[in-house]
């Protein structure tokens, strides 16, 4: 199911105390300026390009805890509050669309959206049909089985059948490394996971962060100590936009250096 969800950036948001939407604290409905006159000017003068004007259009895919995932109607996560602080800095409205993971890098090829935000990681494959920002942060692939499982390191995937996200890494990776027959690959995570619950596969690779929502709700989970591969998270972008992404960059630095960016990720991911 797509959803279309259209919120307004307050003028009197300070990025460094950002009103996220986890926890159902705010909603996607609420609406107010939409961005300082300043912010609007300055995006307007370095030449932003985007669907609508005015606004700043983001494909996702709401099924990826605490990246993002539904509250509700909202979809809410560390990059839907990254989303509406760069939207904020670029004086822009803020529309998040909810589609398939594999469609999204599509989507912002064809303009159907302005950027790709899914805790996408950079690759090769990828940057021959995008642009990619620089990085907002860190993922580690990692390996779920059943708690009585025989797989205890990477080394036992070998003949294993991995259940993956399809079009993510651990889809990629997993293909690569032990061959497209051992991988079944599902629309999304959780799907995968109910999968390996069912005894349809016998481990899930897929992100951390994820992974620990995913084993925190179904018993008889867990994680294997032993990580699979880590990488780098970005927001895909147009290869016809330079515009925005060099508005994107010079916003996402400034939300680096401010502490916005880690007052996000530690609002959602705990500290270890």
């Amino acid at each position: 199911m797509k959803k279309l969800i259209s919120i307004a950036l307050a003028t009197t948001l300070c990025l460094g105390l950002l009103v996220g939407c986890g926890g159902g604290s705010s909603s996607s409905s609420e609406t107010a300026a939409a961005g300082s006159a300043s912010g609007s000017a300055s995006a307007a003068a370095s030449g932003s390009l985007t669907t609508v004007d005015g606004v700043l259009t983001v494909g996702t895919n709401a099924a990826f805890p605490p990246y993002e995932y539904y509250d509700g109607d909202d979809i809410v996560g560390i990059d839907a509050d990254i989303a509406k602080a760069l939207a904020d800095k670029l004086g822009l409205e803020l529309e998040i669309i909810d589609m398939d993971f594999g469609s999204i890098i599509t989507s912002v090829q064809t303009g159907k959206v302005d950027v790709g935000v899914a805790g996408m990681t950079v690759t090769e494959d990828r940057l021959e049909n995008v642009n990619f920002t620089d990085s907002y942060a860190t993922g580690t692939q990692v390996i779920i089985v059943p708690e009585d499982s025989s797989i205890k390191t990477v080394d036992d995937l070998d003949g294993a059948l991995i259940g993956v996200q399809e079009s993510t890494t651990g889809h990629i990776y997993c293909s690569d490394d032990y061959g497209e027959e051992n991988v079944v690959a599902y629309t999304n995570g959780a799907t995968a996971v109910q999968a390996l619950i069912q005894g349809k596969v016998d481990c899930v690779v897929i992100d951390k962060q994820p992974a620990m929502t995913f084993v925190e709700e179904n018993e008889g989970l867990k994680i294997l100590d032993t990580e699979y591969v880590t990488e780098d998270y970005a927001i895909a972008v147009g290869k016809d936009n330079e515009e925005l992404l060099n508005e994107l960059n010079t916003a996402l630095q400034e939300l680096i250096d401010d502490g916005t960016v880690q007052t996000i990720l530690d609002k959602y991911i705990a500290a270890e």
